[in-house]
């Protein structure tokens, strides 16, 4: 295997203008595609529900996004009076500028000739640059927890508080997940990671770590239908209730951001990163040269997107506790297991004890089993919960007493469609 130190002698080469250009581009690319991403949800959305979406503000509607931000940027930026001013104007940018700062080990494309200079399409790369995606990705939730703090609301201050311990619970499972991927690729560099996939993508041979992560990431960046901190519902809009104009802006943008960075992540870790899907690399071996890379990373990208997209069309928002549960209880626990069961056959496929073909039966094997597992509900769950007397648990969960009176009539039987009816129309009679 070649070492981390050559194959990394392609990075800190770059003259200053080089370096310079590339980190304007990777923040104009961030920001028109926040931009593209929100028009999209909203056609996606709407297509789903039966109606047209954004088609007035320029073609198709793709004004939309940047007719919104304008919009935002001229509305009166209100800062409460219980909250802690300086706290709450740094939230924001504390939320938004370590969004942007996980793209810089991302890789977008192989080595190109860029305006005269050599060097490959990624910022910097180093040995433990996953690492660094994920330690600079959990600054931003510092952002989230004190915007809520310092704006003097209760349901503010919840809403970040769920946001830490969301990251925190889906965070671990993330991370086990791309345990598996270090154990294969022999690096945590991500360009090392890429190259690794060549020939065959993660995604195909780790698929329970693919479907884990995939979960932990839509956990992660609090979208639907695991956005709790945002449950308007329970806590009127959440964290970022008592924001306005520009820093909700912020806000907006960097779950955006996040969202373009974990699908980022997952593109290059289990799908093969800027690498041509191996049935177009067949038929034709450029693709994988040139600027033609950016086009199928990208590619990869909107598929990810589009599955944040998706759930958040098709599924409910989840009950705070069943999140966590599922979180703790089925995700880290299967994460944990499979770890086990995969460094064991790597192991033993190193020491040449199996044979690929073996191994890749193996490994199938033991993905749908770990699926079944994951899948199949708790003995006793929600199916058999049962109503308790007054002031007791009723699935587990306490039941607070009920006022005077009110015992009796929460006990008493539901009205059926004809009692209804006749009630109705007694009361109209009065």
């Amino acid at each position: 295997m070649i070492s981390a130190a050559d194959d990394l002698s392609a990075f800190g080469q770059d003259p200053w203008w080089v370096i310079g250009l590339k980190v304007v581009l990777i923040f104009v690319v961030l920001v028109l595609l926040t931009l593209f991403n929100i028009w999209w949800e909203r056609r996606v959305v709407a297509r789903m529900q039966h109606r047209i979406g954004p088609n007035v503000h320029g073609p198709f509607g793709l004004l939309q996004s940047l007719a919104d931000g304008v919009k935002l940027a001229l509305k009166e930026d209100i800062i409460p009076k219980a909250a802690d001013k300086v706290v709450f104007l740094l939230a924001p940018v504390l939320a938004t500028v370590p969004a942007f700062v996980t793209f810089a080990v991302i890789p977008f494309g192989p080595e190109v000739n860029f305006f005269g200079h050599q060097t490959p399409l990624q910022l910097t790369d180093m040995p433990v640059a996953v690492l660094f995606v994920m330690a600079v990705a959990s600054i931003g939730i510092y952002g989230i927890v004190l915007g809520g703090w310092s704006s003097g609301s209760t349901y503010s201050l919840l809403g970040g508080l769920r946001s830490s311990a969301q990251m925190i619970s889906y965070e671990v499972s993330m991370g086990l997940a791309l345990v598996a991927v270090f154990l294969y690729a022999g690096s945590m560099s991500t360009s090392e990671i890429v190259e690794a996939q060549d020939d065959l993508w993660f995604g195909l041979i780790l698929v329970p770590s693919f479907v884990i992560y995939v979960i932990s990431m839509i956990g992660e960046v609090n979208r639907a239908p695991f956005d709790l901190p945002e449950a308007e519902g329970e806590l009127v809009g959440g964290f970022h209730t008592e924001y306005s104009s520009l820093k909700f802006a912020l806000f907006f943008l960097a779950e955006y951001i996040n969202m373009a960075t974990v699908s980022a992540l997952a593109t290059t870790l289990f799908l093969g990163g800027w690498h041509a899907p191996f049935w177009i690399d067949e038929l034709y071996s450029g693709f994988n040269e040139g600027y033609w890379p950016v086009l199928w990373f990208f590619g990869k990208v909107l598929f990810f997107i589009f599955i944040f997209i998706w759930l958040r069309g098709s599924l409910p928002r989840l009950r705070y506790d069943q999140f966590m549960a599922f979180g703790w209880k089925r995700l880290i626990p299967v994460s944990l297991v499979w770890i086990v069961a995969v460094a064991t056959i790597r192991s033993i496929s190193l020491d040449g004890g199996i044979d690929r073909r073996y191994l890749l039966i193996g490994i199938g094997v033991l993905a749908v089993v770990f699926l079944a597992l994951f899948f199949v509900g708790d003995p006793g769950g929600d199916d058999e919960e049962e109503a308790a007397p007054e002031g007791g648990r009723a699935g587990g969960y306490p039941v607070p007493p009920m006022p005077a009176g009110g015992a009796v009539r929460g006990a008493a039987a539901p009205l059926t469609f004809e009692t209804s009816t006749v009630a109705a129309s007694a009361g109209k009679d009065e």
